[in-house]
């Protein structure tokens, strides 16, 4: 068998960890997160390669013989964070854990001492793959060696280097010595670029071949400048040459990964609290044989304390006091009743107060549950009440909102506060939820509601429970909460998220919270009779279906409908789902029905009714509060990565407005008497920000205008006079102008304009060719956003898209289409909530009381009594319309009304 040899670029490896991980420290504080990505890629490389012989290669230091050549070598590169260069040895000892050989030697680079290896491994027989994807190590690509790029998965041989860089690798070094390297500080020969590089090597072949020939370049100032710049020529091939004879201590056939020592691995796992890492070990991905887990991140259980007594808790509030922040839980059951307090102001010491670990008695009295006193809730909160509003103490939260609204019921405010859920959104991709944060950043599990529950297996809810069975559960919440916030809050500097954080999302909290609490109004009745219109209209579908199918069957199973309209309609089948049954999703069904058929119409209109049913008219039955009449939406905040709003339980964003079974809906949700609601909406805000954002000044004129946008685009587009535009030109443009934003492509714009997909393409050409700022907006977007893995509004919020680099084509091009309209849809999120955050403070200044009740998306609903109407819309109106503070007006859209849709 041919011998294999990896060589892994260690220096590379591990600023790579480094900036693709969010920052991680272990129990002690030591930052851990360069450490836990180095180690997983090293677990990965030995689990998935045919790696017995490999080699981790470091820099052993920053002075090489490059700088005896020239003094300048790297001088521009940043000093190296400080929060990496603890885990340097760290890094180094996950080597030997793992018993792969580690090589420097001082006065050369890493890539020396892999050129040395390569030459040397060459010589002996062996395939090397150097695991990298540093652009000078390219050079030794050649027949037996590839180069490894772990992070994308990408093997780079000598085709993937000519590809990219137009040259073959023996050539490289003479092309990188001609373009220079401004993160490396090499020279190069000025105005000569890359790819003009790649031409000259080319076509001289070489950089000597190239000077010999001098006279032959006909472009002057080209010529001029490689001869001014001769000796800066040789000087950059000379520091981009590698060096094959470093004198290495380690012979190539002593580069051996030795057997896997399970204790050794162990240790170094716990001792940087790699739970999760661990455990995925011990699941068969690396032979380490069964053992105890770690303790997570490490702090004293015996600092969990239960506070019972009136002395205990002001001891801890005057501690709070002195450290100025504590993290703050609010401990609920599943119907939001308060079960406990949870209060931490330093890393593992937290303070649990139960309060309704009781079968809810009154709670006025001390009461004994299990054998634990508990403190009254009014002379908990008594004791409290003072901290939450100190403005000397910050109060942090995970989701801080929903400790805002339990404590809200107590007449309890919070101020100021702190959100980690909000900050996690910010810092990177993913679920925000505390467990998926915490496991993102400390790699560690929380305990979850189901397995505290499943200590007592009768037990349904927490109050059941003893406070000394939640202890663990609910005191590690705030416990982490506060590690997060002290983990998180510096890197927003790091991130330049500081702005969007602090001044549109954290001010939102309570704007939010209060919104929530407030509600809208429902008739309740109107719902009903609505929810039995429905049925009527189903029963009425269901019997047309069955009459047409000649047989009844379950319209809402998708196997069956596919048997009916496939198998005994023998109607055409487009596609088929992964377990061989018939496809029946909607863009099946709108295709037959547009084909004339009766049956996939039918059963469309039902799907329909059906959901405006089940999802709406019914459930929003159920969610109508007794007390208040009112329905009471949840708004998320860290869901949408655009940093747009969410609306949950129930979901008030999506109710169909251009449907009149959907504006039946809308009619339910009513003004009390004497009162209006008020409807105010930008109007094509999305589009006004692609004008500014893509400098079109054309449209940027026109909204300053106050033209018909999509008349003007239909007009230039379709070159005929604004005068002669008609209907269904405008109509075209419209869908052309909204489609572009979402990134629409020609077969999605034909299917909506019902035209050929020819026709169709012609006019996104058409509409780029008016507007070439688009074509550049998403070009310059897209880009951005590979290289950064997101993109930014205009007011700094960061919108990740993880997907931008997908190697599956689908998910790339929808990746792309997400970052073009990230940035617009981004942008118009944070514009509407500049604009909720100063609302209330405005109507409360003019002694109005107008309330906000919802957001849906670029709407903003009141309530108003009938003689304020006009003030509230008014000052509403202005600042929105104040919000972007661009160049470029946006206007707002006002309605009134009885119900919402009389005022939409």
């Amino acid at each position: 068998m041919t011998k294999k040899l990896y060589l892994i670029d260690g220096s590379g490896f591990i600023f790579r960890a480094y900036y693709a991980l969010p920052p991680l420290t272990r129990g002690d504080g030591t930052p851990i997160g360069a450490v836990l990505g180095f180690t997983n890629m090293l677990i990965k490389l030995l689990n998935e390669e045919d790696a017995h012989e490999m080699a981790v290669i470091f820099d052993a230091g920053r002075e090489t013989f490059r700088h005896d050549i020239y003094a300048s070598y790297k001088a521009n590169r940043e000093e190296t964070p400080d929060d990496l260069i603890p885990q340097f040895p760290l890094i180094r000892q996950a080597c030997h854990a793992f018993n792969v050989p580690v090589v420097e030697q001082k006065g050369y680079e890493a890539d020396d001492i892999i050129a040395t290896y390569t030459k040397e491994a060459l010589a002996q027989g062996y395939e090397v793959t150097i695991v990298s994807s540093d652009k000078d190590l390219m050079q030794l690509v050649g027949p037996n060696v590839i180069m490894y790029d772990q992070m994308k998965d990408r093997r780079i041989g000598i085709e993937q280097v000519a590809e990219k860089y137009g040259v073959r690798p023996d050539q490289l070094g003479d092309v990188l010595a001609l373009a220079g390297d401004a993160s490396d500080n090499i020279p190069g020969v000025p105005g000569i670029g890359p790819k003009t590089a790649a031409e000259l090597i080319q076509k001289y072949g070489s950089l000597s071949q190239l000077y010999e020939n001098i006279q032959e370049i006909k472009q002057p100032k080209r010529r001029q400048s490689l001869e001014e710049n001769e000796m800066q020529a040789f000087l950059s091939r000379k520091l981009v040459s590698l060096h094959e004879n470093v004198s290495v201590p380690l012979a190539v056939n002593q580069l051996q990964v030795g057997a896997f020592d399970a204790d050794k691995i162990v240790t170094f796992l716990k001792m940087q609290g790699f739970k999760a890492l661990l455990g995925r070990l011990k699941m068969g991905e690396g032979a380490i044989p069964n053992t105890s887990l770690p303790t997570a991140l490490s702090h004293n259980q015996e600092a969990y304390h239960l506070v019972t007594t009136i002395e205990a808790l002001t001891a801890f509030v005057k501690q709070i006091e002195r450290k100025g922040i504590v993290a703050l839980k609010t401990i609920c059951d599943a119907d939001r009743k308060l079960v406990g307090i949870v209060l931490s102001c330093e890393k593992g010491i937290v303070a649990y107060i139960p309060i309704g670990h009781t079968q809810r008695l009154n709670l006025e009295i001390f009461a004994q549950t299990n054998g634990c006193t508990q403190l009254p809730l009014s002379v908990v909160l008594g004791v409290l009440k003072s901290l939450f509003i100190d403005e000397g103490i910050l109060k942090i939260g995970h989701h801080i909102k929903e400790d805002l609204l339990t404590l809200g019921k107590e007449g309890i405010s919070l101020h100021p506060i702190g959100d980690t859920m909000v900050l996690a959104s910010m810092l990177g991709p993913g679920k925000n939820d505390l467990s998926a944060v915490v496991e993102r950043y400390f790699d560690h599990t929380l305990l979850s509601l189901q397995e505290v529950l499943k200590r007592v297996p009768q037990a349904k809810m927490l109050c059941a429970l003893s406070p000394e069975m939640v202890l663990d559960f609910a005191a590690s919440q705030g416990d982490y909460i506060l590690r997060l916030w002290l983990m998180l809050y510096p890197q927003l500097y790091k991130a330049k998220s500081f702005t969007p954080y602090e001044t549109i999302d954290k001010p939102l909290i309570p704007v939010l919270a209060e919104m929530e609490r407030t509600g809208i109004k429902v008739d309740g009745e109107r719902l009903a009779r609505l929810s039995k219109e429905f049925s009527k209209e189903l029963e009425a579908l269901e019997q047309q279906i069955y009459a047409l199918a000649g047989e009844s069957f379950n319209i809402g199973s998708p196997k069956q409908l596919g048997e009916v309209l496939f198998d005994k309609l023998q109607l055409v089948s487009s596609k088929k789902t992964k377990s061989g049954g018939y496809g029946t999703g909607a863009d099946i069904l709108e295709k037959l029905a547009h084909e004339g058929n009766q049956v996939a119409q039918l059963v469309l209109d039902w799907r329909h009714f059906s959901k405006l049913k089940t999802t709406y008219t019914d459930t929003l039955l159920h969610e109508i509060n007794p007390r208040t009449s009112r329905v009471h939406t949840c708004y998320m905040m860290a869901i949408a990565s655009t940093g747009r709003l969410s609306s949950m339980d129930p979901n008030l964003q999506n109710i169909p407005v251009r449907t009149d079974a959907g504006r039946k809906i809308r009619a339910a949700f009513i003004a009390p008497a004497g009162s209006v609601l008020i409807s105010l909406d930008y109007s094509q805000i999305e589009l006004r920000l692609l004008a500014y954002m893509a400098e079109i000044k054309s449209l940027e004129a026109a909204f300053k205008e106050g033209k018909d946008i999509h008349a003007l685009t239909a007009s230039q587009v379709f070159g005929v006079p604004l005068e002669a535009v008609d209907s269904l030109m405008r109509r075209h443009a419209k869908t052309i102008n909204f489609g572009i934003i979402y990134g629409m492509s020609a077969f999605g714009l034909a299917k909506q304009l019902e035209i050929p997909t020819g026709e169709a393409a012609a006019y996104i050409a058409a509409y780029k060719k008016q507007y070439p700022g688009i074509t550049h907006y998403m070009e310059t977007t897209i880009e951005f956003a590979r290289r950064h893995g997101y993109v930014e509004t205009l007011f700094g919020r960061r919108c990740y898209v993880p997907l931008i680099t997908a190697k599956n084509p689908m998910q790339r091009q929808g990746a792309e289409r997400q970052a073009i309209n990230a940035r617009l849809q981004g942008t118009a999120a944070d514009i509407i909530k500049r604009a909720m955050i100063h609302i209330p403070a405005a109507l409360k200044k003019e002694q109005l009381n107008g309330k906000m009740l919802l957001q849906v998306h670029d709407e903003l609903v009141f309530e108003a009594p009938d003689a304020e109407k006009e003030v509230v819309a008014a000052l509403a109106k202005k600042i929105m319309e104040r919000a972007p503070h661009l160049p470029i007006p946006f206007i707002v859209d006002v309605g009134m009304g009885p119900n919402w849709e009389a005022a939409h």
